[in-house]
């Protein structure tokens, strides 16, 4: 490191951070030096990047090590399976007015920080950009969030969710008053969906970003083992908020939300080549509301052995 360059990272460290940036991670030691080059090749600087590492046993503490930046803070924390309480127990000792969260197998392209700042600026509590998704065979596609019109309690509810953990920045105060994440067992894989109801049930307002800062990775890890838990973990998510609309709309229009739980389980099993078990839930998709012409569609394709 040139002695210039060294002398600007502690004038840095010395500075209270703008953004905490927390990343969990558990046996993600080949994913996280991409994570943390990332972050490190920010154009903006005034960060802290906790990684709470759930006891991991490959080479993740070396790699941390590596990096020899103050900035960069590695905390072990057992989480037992819920990835929430690792979020949370990094936020606890977080020192930040803005929060980032980046998995440890994502990362970010460098105007992400300073371009979601100036777009909190103006006025949001969390702010989510665009991000290219890479599958298996480098597979890419680009991933639009929102609009912020979808972002209200009620669509986020009934429509489901729009945005990405890994692509949000948000103010710490509105992760305060929305108690962080949940830690309930029955919302693993959907905690995520929790939280952004709870902050725009309290009046957040959420801005979007059209722009491809970042990129999530789907590998075996985190894709066909999770269909089904995502599944109930958005159907447990829904019924825990539901009660706040249930006065409010049509039945029929959570009675069709319910069905797009059982759909969107669905196409994850189709995708994924699981054909069979693909059919039992669009049926049930359909018995619950059948009145969706592309659930007839999709049901199918799928009986044909084909992928959507």
């Amino acid at each position: 490191m040139k002695p210039l360059q060294a002398s600007f990272l502690k004038v840095i460290e010395l500075i209270k951070p703008t953004v905490s940036i927390i990343i969990p991670t558990y046996n993600h030691a080949e994913f996280l030096r991409n994570a943390l080059d990332s972050v490190c090749n920010q154009t903006f600087n005034e960060w802290e990047a906790i990684v709470v590492n759930n006891y991991s046993e490959d080479d993740t503490v070396e790699v941390v090590e590596a990096y020899n930046d103050r900035r960069i803070k590695l905390f072990n924390f057992e989480n037992h399976g819920i990835i929430a309480a690792a979020r949370n127990y990094g936020l606890s000792i977080s020192n930040a007015p803005y929060v980032a969260f980046l998995d440890s197998d994502d990362l970010w392209y460098p105007k992400k920080l300073q371009n979601s700042i100036d777009m909190l600026m103006k006025g949001y509590d969390l702010v989510c950009h665009a991000e290219v998704w890479v599958g298996p065979g480098e597979r890419r596609r680009k991933v639009y969030y929102g609009p912020e019109s979808r972002a209200t309690f009620e669509n986020l509810l009934l429509q489901g969710n729009c945005l990405s953990t890994s692509a949000v920045l948000v103010r710490r105060e509105s992760l305060i008053r929305a108690n962080f994440f949940s830690v309930n067992p029955d919302f693993i894989t959907a905690e995520d969906y929790d939280l952004w109801l709870k902050l725009s049930f309290g009046g957040g307002k959420f801005g979007f970003i059209d722009e491809v800062l970042g990129e999530y990775l789907i590998h075996e890890g985190n894709q066909s083992r999770q269909i089904l838990r995502n599944m109930r973990a958005v159907r447990s998510v829904f019924d825990y908020h539901r009660s706040a609309l249930e006065n409010l709309v049509k039945p029929w229009r959570l009675r069709r939300r319910e069905a797009l739980i059982l759909y969107s389980g669905a196409r994850g099993l189709q995708d994924t080549g699981r054909h069979l078990q693909a059919f039992s839930y669009f049926i049930k998709a359909i018995f619950r509301y059948p009145l969706v012409l592309r659930f007839y569609l999709a049901m199918i394709i799928n009986s044909f052995g084909y992928r959507p």
